[in-house]
């Protein structure tokens, strides 16, 4: 019987380049030793790995999975050069990440990889799928981000909810808009609201806004998901400070407003004067889609509002071999619900992922657990104390 290895940090020497100097990538392996490893990425840019995944690895590690996950230069204990000193924007490149994963590959002496990535890590993975094609085992796809184009898509389904819809929500979030509430604002509450407990609570927010009646709900809500013009840093956390170049330069975060009502594009607009502009993607992922010769899973969260179902549901058309798990959820199951996830990725690492699509109910009553799965449950236990949602 396997057992459990206690999880410690590990490190590979990145050599100096033209664009980056030398560094230690630091990265982190648990749970017990399979024949494939699977690769974690999270979010971002600008999620640390090592902190904030600790219980999600102790999950995985319980359920038998060898997982590793990486630091993102720039980030956390992957932050500084060897000298100390923060690395360059310069080095802050998608592809030098890819050759990152890869190195710890190499590190770690293990051929193929279950590589598994969630929203920003989901681009990371199909773009390590082209650039390392022969690491790659399997590959699962959690809120699937392919393409700065598809921001046509996020504004599609945002607007379709909030604004064109015939129902009290749409109604509501009108009335904010049209006596001059900050669109912006009201757009990352109730797509917060929406995407974390449901439309309920995205509803009776709306309605008490307009009401005028104050809300702790949605005060907390504005401060989780509203971005100012200050970049806000929670050092082994969240860092955007620098892996945010890669979010402007080459994903298209500081897009141009379109002049039509809840614009997603205005979420970063603030932050734009200090990265640079947008230069182009590294790839073009849906073209390069069909070219995948391995098992994939995608997974998407019906509510979810920034990398819609539609996104998914191409990604999984387009792919040789590919199943489409289809969850009540929002964005990212891989912080709201990992046991989901996690349950996934044990079917993909032994080749029945066939059946997760027949599945899906099962995995939404799975527990939720992990530090971010909670936060549903206390934005619902928030609002019910005050009074907007039933007992």
């Amino acid at each position: 019987m396997a057992t459990r290895r206690a999880e410690r940090i590990l490190t590979v020497r990145r050599s100096d380049t033209a664009d980056a100097p030398a560094f230690d990538l630091s990265y982190v392996r648990s749970g017990p030793r399979g024949a494939t490893p699977v690769v974690i990425l999270p979010g971002g840019p600008g999620l640390a790995s090592v902190r904030p995944y600790r219980s999600v690895r102790r999950i995985a590690a319980g359920g038998g999975l060898d997982v590793i996950m990486i630091e993102h230069r720039g980030i956390g204990l992957s932050r500084a050069d060897l000298a100390g000193a923060p690395l360059p924007p310069s080095a802050m490149r998608i592809t030098s990440v890819l050759d990152d994963i890869a190195a710890v590959l190499e590190r770690e002496r293990i051929a193929r990889a279950v590589v598994v990535g969630s929203s920003y890590g989901s681009y990371l993975a199909s773009a390590f799928g082209v650039r390392h094609p022969d690491r790659v085992e399997r590959m699962l796809l959690d809120s699937p981000l392919q393409s700065a184009a598809d921001l046509a898509i996020e504004r599609e389904r945002v607007r379709r909810v909030f604004w064109d819809a015939g129902d009290g929500l749409a109604a509501d979030v009108r009335a904010l808009v049209g006596r001059g509430e900050d669109e912006r604002s009201v757009l990352d509450v109730v797509r917060a609201a929406y995407e974390l407990v449901g439309p309920e609570l995205a509803g009776a927010l709306a309605r008490r806004r307009v009401r005028r009646d104050a809300s702790f709900t949605w005060r907390a809500l504005s401060t989780y998901a509203t971005r100012g013009d200050d970049i806000a840093r929670i050092p082994g956390v969240y860092e955007f400070d620098l892996a945010g170049v890669i979010a402007f330069r080459e994903l298209a975060y500081g897009a141009p407003l379109d002049g039509l009502p809840l614009d997603p594009a205005a979420t970063y607009a603030p932050l734009a004067p200090r990265f640079p502009a947008f230069a182009g993607e590294p790839y073009d992922l849906p073209s390069l889609t069909p070219a995948f010769g391995w098992p994939l899973v995608v997974m998407s969260g019906t509510r979810d509002l920034r990398t819609p179902p539609a996104i998914a549901e191409r990604t999984t058309r387009t792919a040789r071999d590919a199943v489409l798990i289809s969850l009540e959820n929002g964005h990212s199951a891989l912080d709201t619900h990992p046991v989901a996830l996690l349950n996934a990725v044990r079917r993909l690492v032994r080749g029945r992922q066939y059946r997760l699509p027949g599945e899906a109910g099962l995995l939404d009553r799975l527990p939720r657990r992990g530090a971010g799965a909670r936060l549903p449950d206390l934005f619902r236990a928030m609002s019910r104390a005050e009074g907007l949602l039933g007992r």
